[in-house]
Formats: structure tokens, C-alpha cells, sequence
């Protein structure tokens, strides 16, 4: 689907493992996919901005997910982002609302969900949520 095409996701997740499985399991869905392994090349690609969707993981190595959103409402990115999307596996609702208290547009418990749920999240966050310009 060429509007699926068109859309930019952003992976930031330190394990390997998920950030491949995110990675195939959106780009064979048709989206541009990319992805970064730790905090500080996460935060670096989303101030340059222009992403539709981010996947942001809470911990990180170099920088944690808090960290980044906390920086980024601080220095907002070059180009706007869309909705960034917390993944984690902790259940605290003090990190969940921390996040959401930083800019957060919602969070995923990567423990608790298959890939057809994922794919269903996700379409539902790029579906709600103003999509930036990129320009």
C-alpha cells in the first residue's frame, strides 16, 4: 500500500532481537522502517524529526527513553514527529505516567502482546495521529 510506503517509523530498542523482530514485522507490512540500538542514536535521529511513529524503549543504554522525551521537550526535533509509543516491559504506572507526563502518546508492554496486536496498535497510533511533513 503506497500510503504505508510513505510512513517513517523510528525503532529505538536496545535488544537485538526485538529491534529486528519490529523492523521485519513493519517493513513486510510496507513501512520505511528504521532503527537505532541505544539513547544516543535514538535521540540524534529524532531531532532531526520527520518520523510518523516512534517506537521508544524505556531502557536504553547511553540515554533511556525518559531521558530522550525529556530532551526533546526541551529542544523539540528539526522537523515534527508524529507519536512516539513507549515500549516496555515494566508494568510501573509511575514510569508509564512519567512518560505521558513527557510526551509520551502511549505505551506497549512488549511482554504481553503478538505481532498481530502490535500491527493493530501501531496502525491504530499512525491512523489517530497527525502525521508530520516531511519536508
Amino acid at each position: 500500500m503506497d500510503d504505508k510506503k510513505s510512513k517513517r517509523i523510528l525503532i529505538v530498542e536496545d535488544d537485538q532481537f526485538l529491534r529486528d523482530f519490529y523492523q521485519e514485522l513493519l517493513t513486510s507490512e510496507g513501512y520505511t522502517v528504521d532503527v537505532a540500538p541505544d539513547g544516543e542514536v535514538g535521540l540524534n535521529k529524532l531531532k532531526e524529526g520527520g518520523w510518523n511513529l516512534t517506537l521508544l524503549d524505556i531502557m536504553l543504554p547511553k540515554r533511556d527513553g525518559l531521558q530522550i522525551l525529556r530532551e526533546l521537550k526541551l529542544q523539540p526535533a528539526k522537523v515534527a514527529n508524529g507519536p512516539i509509543v513507549v515500549l516496555t516491559n515494566l508494568g510501573h504506572d509511575t514510569v508509564i505516567n512519567q512518560a505521558f507526563e513527557l510526551g509520551a502518546n502511549g505505551y506497549l508492554i512488549k511482554s504481553a502482546m503478538n505481532p498481530d496486536e502490535v500491527l493493530v496498535e501501531l496502525n491504530n497510533f499512525l491512523q489517530k495521529v497527525p502525521t508530520p511533513t516531511n519536508a
